[in-house]
Formats: C-alpha cells, sequence, structure tokens
C-alpha cells in the first residue's frame, strides 16, 4: 500500500527557525491542588488521574468531554537531547495531570505559565500520554533496531484522501481533560519547555458532550452523523480483555512466527499501537439522505442505536439468523467492522474518538467529522482487519479520511524517577 506522505527536509528548517528560542524554567511541583475553593471539588477540575504506573493513562482511562492531538517534530541534534525531551515531557505531565500553584517570577522575566487557568493549576481529569512514531526510528537516534515490529507509515486505504501537513509525526501528544482550556493549557506548558526540541505539525481538538459523558455506562455518545457510537466499544475494566487486545506483551510475537526476529523488542511491553484518523464527515449531503438508507448503511437504528430489528442498544445482532442480510445488510457498517465470527475475534480494536469541528472548507461546506482513536496489541490484526473489511462500504459516499498516523504509545512510568521512552533509549 502506497502510505501518507512525510517530508524530512522540513525538520532542518524547523531546526534552524527553533534555535534561538528561550523560556524561563518553571519547577515541578507535585502533589494534590492547593488551596481550591469548595465549588471546584464539585465542578470536575480537582478530578485527578495517576500518572504513574505500568501503563500510561488516557488509554483505557474513562474518556473525559475534550481532547486535543498534536503532531510534533523532534529537532533534537543527537540522543542524548532526544533523552532530554523525554524527560521534560515527563516533568510536565506529572505536574500538569497533579496541579499545583504556579511559581512566582521576578516580573521583568516572562511569567512561569501562560496563565489561562489561572495561579493554580487544577488537573481537570486530565491525562497526557505521548506516542512514538516510525520516523524516530530513522537513522537520527540510533534506534533503527528498536522500533517496533509493526510501526510503519499509515497505509493509504481506497477511500483516503490524505493531506500531508495532517499526517505523521515523529511524536504525538493526547490531551484528554473535562475541559478544553485544561488541554490547550497543556499544550502551550509543553511548547515553552521544549524550545529548540520539537516544533509543531498538525493538531486537532476533539469534543464529546459533557452531560452524555457524566452518564458513561447508562448513555453513549453519538458521532455527528447522529448515530450512537462506541456501543460495541471493549469493557476498559475487564484486564484479561486489555491484556490481550490493548496491551503488547512480553516477547509477543507475529501471528504465525516463533523466529526471535519477529518479536517485539523487549522496551515495548506494556505499550500499545495507536491509530489515528482525521476522518472528515460530508454532513451536507448525509443530511439529505432519507432515515431508512442512513439506518441501512450503519445496522442501526438512528434513535435508540439498537441494531436494526432490535428495541434495546446493547443487544447482540443475531448475523447467524439472517445470513442473506435481509434484516442487516451485509455490508452495513456495524456488522463488516464486527462480523461476530471466531475468525474475526482478533481484530477486535479499543476505539476512544472523539468528534470534531474545524471551520469550512475552501468550497463552502462544514469541515468536521470523526477524530478516530483506537489501541490494539497488533496493529495488523487489528485497524488494518477492520479497516480492510469496511472498504467500499456504502458508508464511504459520507466520509472521507484526510489525515493521522500510525503511533505506538509507550509504555508507563511505573515509579517517580523514572521518564517515558526510558526502557527504549537506555536498551536499544
Amino acid at each position: 500500500m502506497a502510505s501518507c506522505p512525510f517530508s524530512t527536509s522540513r525538520r532542518a528548517l524547523l531546526r534552524g527557525l527553533a534555535a534561538g528560542t528561550g523560556a524561563a524554567a518553571f519547577g515541578s511541583t507535585q502533589g494534590r491542588a492547593a488551596d481550591a475553593t469548595p465549588s471546584a471539588a464539585s465542578d470536575g477540575t480537582l478530578d485527578r488521574q495517576p500518572f504513574h504506573g505500568p501503563h500510561q493513562a488516557g488509554i483505557v482511562t474513562p474518556q473525559p468531554a475534550a481532547a486535543l492531538v498534536v503532531a510534533l517534530d523532534v529537532l533534537a541534534e543527537d540522543r542524548g537531547e532526544l533523552a532530554k525531551l523525554f524527560r521534560i515531557l515527563t516533568e510536565r505531565f506529572v505536574f500538569l495531570t497533579a496541579g499545583g500553584p504556579v511559581p512566582p517570577l521576578d516580573p521583568r522575566l516572562p511569567p512561569a505559565d501562560s496563565g489561562i487557568l489561572g495561579p493554580q493549576v487544577l488537573p481537570d481529569n486530565l491525562t497526557a500520554t505521548l506516542s512514538v512514531g516510525a520516523s524516530l526510528f530513522d537513522d537520527r537516534y540510533g534506534l533503527e533496531g528498536a522500533k517496533p515490529r509493526r510501526l510503519r507509515p499509515m497505509d493509504r486505504f481506497p477511500n483516503d484522501s490524505l493531506d500531508g501537513k495532517l499526517c505523521h509525526g515523529d511524536l504525538l501528544l493526547q490531551f484528554c481533560a473535562n475541559t478544553a482550556e485544561t488541554n490547550l493549557h497543556a499544550l502551550r506548558d509543553v511548547i515553552r519547555h521544549t524550545p529548540g526540541l520539537v516544533a509543531l505539525r498538525w493538531k486537532l481538538e476533539g469534543m464529546l458532550p459533557p452531560h452524555v459523558v457524566k452518564r458513561q455506562g447508562q448513555d453513549t455518545v453519538r458521532n455527528f452523523l447522529g448515530f450512537k457510537d462506541g456501543t460495541a466499544n471493549l469493557d476498559t475494566r475487564d484486564d484479561a480483555l486489555m491484556h490481550r487486545q490493548v496491551w503488547v506483551q512480553p516477547g509477543s510475537t507475529e501471528p504465525g512466527s516463533g523466529e526471535p526476529d519477529s518479536r517485539e523488542p523487549t522496551w515495548a511491553a506494556g505499550g500499545s499501537y495507536q491509530v489515528v484518523r482525521i476522518i472528515r464527515n460530508f454532513v451536507e449531503r448525509w443530511d439529505r439522505t432519507p432515515l431508512r438508507e442512513q439506518e441501512q448503511i450503519f445496522g442501526r437504528h438512528k434513535d435508540s442505536g439498537a441494531p436494526l430489528g432490535e428495541t434495546d442498544e446493547h443487544a447482540l445482532p443475531d448475523y447467524a439468523s439472517d445470513p442473506a442480510g435481509t434484516r442487516t445488510p451485509m455490508d452495513a457498517h456495524i456488522r463488516l467492522a464486527n462480523p461476530r465470527t471466531k475468525e474475526t475475534a482478533s481484530s477486535l480494536i479499543l476505539r476512544r474518538g472523539y468528534n470534531y469541528s474545524a471551520g469550512i472548507t475552501p468550497s463552502g461546506q462544514l469541515d468536521m467529522g470523526l477524530l478516530f482513536v483506537c489501541y490494539q496489541s497488533d496493529l495488523d490484526a487489528g485497524f488494518v482487519a477492520v479497516q480492510n473489511r469496511l472498504n467500499g462500504e456504502p458508508l464511504e459516499e459520507y466520509i472521507k479520511p484526510v489525515g493521522g498516523g500510525y503511533f505506538y504509545a509507550l509504555p508507563g512510568v511505573k515509579e517517580p524517577g523514572g521518564f517515558l521512552g526510558q526502557g527504549l533509549l537506555v536498551g536499544a
């Protein structure tokens, strides 16, 4: 397959532009946010997710209402600077997810923080997740032999119209929080503390309805085509399922191969393959499509979210009793994505998508759609297998993937003092 285009020459230009940039120091204060007002305890701003653990937060963590993904080009000159970058990112993530007071500085210097959250940074349920792209494993840092076995530039599928400016990246940061301001504050904090080490490549913000998010487990969010999205998602409370489908295990090998060179690198254990797809929805065309046709395309009733012919959203579609697709068409989205057969059980993925709205296209149409994010222990058995089944589905008339990439979410930092990517840099 052809892949989304990527230009390495851009880094040289960006490195030169960033070389003279400076920043004021900002201490890494940990611990529970202090001096918070009583109202903060009830509005979610004191919600906190732990940073340390075998896996990064923001993967199986319940989804809050706002997300921001940003791809970065790494400008570090050598492996030492790359390690410095990973240490800084870890330090900032620890502070931002815990919260704390902004340290005062000499007023003749730039302030220590953007100030958009005020003098007290509250955690606001923030998670910060760091992933690496295939391009980080080129010849710059001597990491070629440490690349996760299935990591590569994103495949180009038949319905894709990929924009190189919205694809790939050496790193991907995923911020999720109760409010968009908290995510933007986190991004500006990271940019402030990494001058000359990274440059922005592309970013996109996502949203979910807060009132539905608060009823997680009782209600399901809807995408911008008006259908419930995530009804049949994996249960993140099932540790055995997560162990099998999401987290890469020590000594994992490619399917059907027991050869040593097919094993995932040791450092990758506890991480996960991440897929990001920016999928534009042609909402004007969709809104002129008859309801019955919309439901046939998805395979679900639009109002309840139930499979066609059922009344309960969480009822399992009975494809065995419908072999000809009389009730649920054979090319319905839910039937292709998950045929519910023994042979396709290995392609289950953990979806963590958000809606996005990014203005108006040059042709005067609404630029909105799905910021699709998923995680899996095996990229090819997971997302790629699902997407290959979906190729040519009727829904393609109303959607167009325009960007994104394949990434590898690093294992977590188990104890204070460690840093994200430590196993990669030390073991490679």
